[in-house]
């Protein structure tokens, strides 16, 4: 009796001691991301990259972890293809969102497809322009007034400047190094001071800006892109090169989650457009 009792407080001893060990990289879903970045991603996990990774760690019975760093020049070296202090293990594994193809990472098939938008606060004398051919053939008197974002890179300020536009530009970074706002949050911020009355910006930045304000407070028109200017984007999840295992394992994600995805990023007033087929030639080679 008592040789069983033994045994049985030693497996119990067991248990506790094996229940108290850090997770095993199998068994932690380990994401890198900006913690204020929405709508992307937050420390409070309210982006909807944060919602499509906590998707992913419960269908795969795993730990949801975050390795926290601002998204800015350096982001990807010293998150996803840096190594644990100890030696053992990279610090994160996932960053869930990146352009597909993008050379600093390999990437995953493509979980969806967005445009940039023309977000125009209404009730400052823009109410009229449907469409952003309208601002270029605009009278001189009422082109200079216009006050729109123009950032330091990007297909927006390429079409300013094609349109003859750039000196109604009100320039911007493309980050900020703001630690308290990112793009999106300074833009909103800017377009409620009525600092600017328009901007061309990403999809999901645009669908943040809106979900910000009363409904109809602004006029949104997706850009289209042309030869030579390309304003739709697929976007994918980034891993290391040679990680293999991982990058089949979220295509099977991706496939067999599709409609989840959709509906997750739809919640974001993003706009979503088919994912055309090339996007996703790498991930079969």
């Amino acid at each position: 009796m008592k040789m069983f009792s033994t045994a049985s407080k030693l497996m119990t001893l067991a248990t506790l001691a094996l229940a108290a060990l850090p997770a095993t990289a199998q068994d932690t879903f380990k994401v890198c991301a900006d913690p204020v970045n929405p709508p992307y991603s937050t420390k409070e996990q309210t982006g909807y990259e944060n919602k499509v990774a906590a998707l992913f760690a419960e269908q795969l019975g795993q730990k949801l972890e975050y390795t926290w760093l601002p998204e800015r020049i350096g982001f990807i070296r010293n998150t996803l293809k840096a190594e644990n202090d100890n030696g053992e293990g990279f610090k994160c594994d996932v960053v869930m969102g990146v352009p597909a193809g993008y050379d600093l990472t390999d990437t995953t098939k493509p979980y969806f497809h967005s445009t940039y938008v023309l977000l125009i606060a209404k009730g400052r004398g823009w109410d009229d322009i449907k469409d952003s051919t309208q601002l270029s053939n605009l009278p001189l008197e009422r082109q200079e007034k216009l006050k729109i974002a123009m950032f330091d890179r990007g297909p927006g300020t390429e079409w300013l400047q094609k349109n003859g536009l750039l000196e109604q530009g009100v320039p911007y970074q493309s980050m900020t190094g703001d630690s308290e706002h990112n793009v999106a949050m300074q833009i909103e911020k800017d377009l409620r001071a009525k600092a600017i009355d328009m901007v061309i910006l990403w999809g999901p930045m645009a669908g943040y800006v809106q979900s910000q304000a009363a409904k109809d407070s602004y006029i949104a028109i997706p850009m289209q892109s042309s030869p030579g200017l390309k304003f739709d984007f697929s976007i994918a999840m980034g891993i290391r090169q040679g990680d293999n295992k991982r990058k089949q394992q979220l295509n099977e994600l991706i496939d067999n989650n599709q409609d989840k995805i959709q509906a997750l990023i739809g919640a974001y007033n993003i706009p979503l457009l088919p994912i055309p087929v090339q996007a996703g030639k790498k991930d079969d080679d």
